[in-house]
């Protein structure tokens, strides 16, 4: 059960918490070489501790060759050197927690880097020391693949070693062979690995792919895809059956999670759970204390911003997570168009509204870099691709930079991110329409809205630990109880609503003249808005 306040149980310190996801290429630039960095980060703790933020989970920092942008790892115990060094991170992990601010890092552990030092050795015939610490495979009989999966970026999962005339695996990049996560050796890489980072005072992972890790020892054929399954599996032709979502993945989450609670406070694991269905998702929190911590929701990620929708996922998580387990809510991240483009077109009304609902429902939020302003995706342009998806799959999938443009500070030249100019390793979106120092003293700028939000989160017990309960409301609105004296009022459409029932005092809105006005019965709500209401 969620503990009666968020000061009650510090080992549950996350549940009252507001997270916040960082891409460090794309946040603060501290050198003038157009790229963020560690130091850059340092230098805006301050803007996240005025947000209101408990933990900072930064998109991968270790070393890189970038071919995937941080995702293909070539050391894991060491900083890649555009971002800083491991003093850097030290610093950075000292610096925030002085403001009451976590560092939480991704760990990566599908795949390496063909860089890696142990691909390298790998590499060197099949009795290197590090062969067997990745998927090979003999040619079929007769030559040919040794079987049918396929790559989640296109063609076959399977690349030929010319040396060995054995294949190895990869399910994204040929540059980033996939592991063999049935070798003890590996885990015990890994135990290590995770044990030099928490050592340092990090508070945890967010876990890459963390439904793919192992996959079907026998590696049999995955079935072709039928018409009933997602579209990205039609894409492929094929189910992923055998290279994904295998039920031993569980035994390592439940190994590290062994490792994580034996440090005080304990280390948290957030899993990139990317699954179709929500039962699918329940099973990563094991018994709701021997797994993950939490796992992303793309069910309700990739749900359109409809009350009907998103009311469902919800319902839906909060009946099969098991007892204990605590949702995850995002509505943006560096793989996924910002909430501001995808959920609503740009109209701050509707950012509003999407980040009542992201406070405001039982769980830990996860806000993208952008999201406390109402920054859209920016404009990427075929010249402008540095992602080797949309790069492969232009114009049909435009790939993942759009959501990975530079983050705006002011309106000067380059959004203060990097010195007038210097060019952005991405081009920008317009930072004169949208920044963070504009809408510093603007009490109605969607980031006044954000601190208010989050301010009332961390004062109000129901808001930040209660129960969630839906209650009964018009069409494209939804309401819904926190905690014994909470209700929550969305109004998702373009009609004034009227909502009987709710009587109290207006904490937050997102329209914030009516903040502090008691509502007795009826609460009329203009399109497009939401309310917390306490009594």
């Amino acid at each position: 059960m969620a503990p009666d306040s968020p000061k009650s149980d510090p080992d549950r310190w996350w549940h009252g918490g507001v997270f916040y996801q960082i891409y460090p290429r794309s946040y603060a630039d501290s050198n003038g070489d157009g790229v963020g960095d560690l130091p850059g980060i340092l230098s805006k703790l301050d803007h996240l501790a005025r947000l209101g933020i408990t933990a900072v989970w930064l998109s991968p920092v270790t070393r890189s060759p970038n071919g995937d942008w941080g995702y293909d790892v070539s050391d894991y115990r060491d900083i890649d050197p555009s971002f800083g060094t491991l003093d850097d991170l030290d610093t950075l992990v000292r610096e925030a927690g002085e403001r009451g601010i976590r560092i939480l890092m991704d760990l990566v552990p599908n795949h390496t880097s063909d860089q890696h030092a142990w691909f390298v050795d790998a590499l060197g015939g099949r009795d290197s020391t590090y062969r067997d610490y990745y998927v090979w495979a003999d040619p079929k009989s007769g030559g040919g693949l040794p079987n049918n999966w396929a790559s989640v970026f296109g063609g076959p999962a399977w690349q030929l070693d010319d040396a060995s005339g054995q294949y190895f695996l990869h399910n994204f990049e040929a540059a980033q062979p996939d592991l063999d996560w049935w070798n003890e050796k590996v885990r015990r890489e890994f135990d290590d690995i995770v044990r030099f980072w928490w050592d340092r005072g990090v508070a945890g992972f967010r876990i890459d792919v963390c439904n793919m890790m192992i996959k079907d020892k026998e590696l049999r054929d995955n079935p072709p895809a039928t018409a009933d399954d997602p579209l990205d599996q039609q894409f492929m032709g094929l189910q992923a059956v055998y290279n994904t979502d295998r039920p031993e993945a569980h035994d390592i989450l439940k190994r590290w999670r062994a490792i994580a609670d034996t440090y005080e406070p304990a280390r948290l694991l957030i899993g990139e759970t990317n699954v179709e269905k929500l039962p699918v998702l329940a099973q990563f929190y094991g018994d709701g204390h021997d797994e993950l911590h939490g796992g992303f929701n793309f069910v309700f990620i990739n749900a359109p911003l409809e009350a009907d929708a998103l009311c469902a996922v919800v319902e839906e998580t909060e009946a099969l997570l098991p007892q204990g387990a605590w949702p995850i809510w995002t509505g943006s991240n560096h793989d996924v168009s910002r909430l501001a483009t995808r959920w609503a077109a740009g109209d701050h009304a509707k950012v509003k509204l999407a980040l009542v609902l992201l406070l405001t429902l039982r769980g830990t939020p996860f806000l993208y870099q952008g999201d406390e302003i109402g920054l859209t995706d920016g404009p990427i342009e075929k010249a402008d691709l540095r992602d080797a998806v949309g790069i492969r799959f232009w114009p049909y999938y435009k790939g993942r930079d759009a959501e990975r443009t530079p983050m705006p500070w002011s309106n000067a030249p380059n959004g203060g991110f990097t010195a007038p100019g210097v060019q952005p390793w991405l081009p920008m979106a317009d930072p004169a329409s949208c920044n963070v120092a504009d809408q510093e003293n603007d009490p109605d700028s969607v980031l006044a809205f954000t601190r208010r939000a989050i301010a009332r989160r961390r004062q109000s017990d129901d808001l930040a630990v209660g129960s969630y309960r839906s209650l009964p409301a018009p069409e494209d609105t939804w309401v819904f109880s926190r905690g014994t004296g909470t209700v929550v009022v969305i109004n998702m459409s373009d009609a004034t609503k009227e909502i009987t029932g709710p009587g109290g005092s207006i904490t937050v809105a997102t329209d914030r003249t009516v903040e502090g006005t008691t509502v007795d019965g009826t609460l009329t709500m203009a399109p497009w808005s939401g309310a917390v209401i306490e009594r």
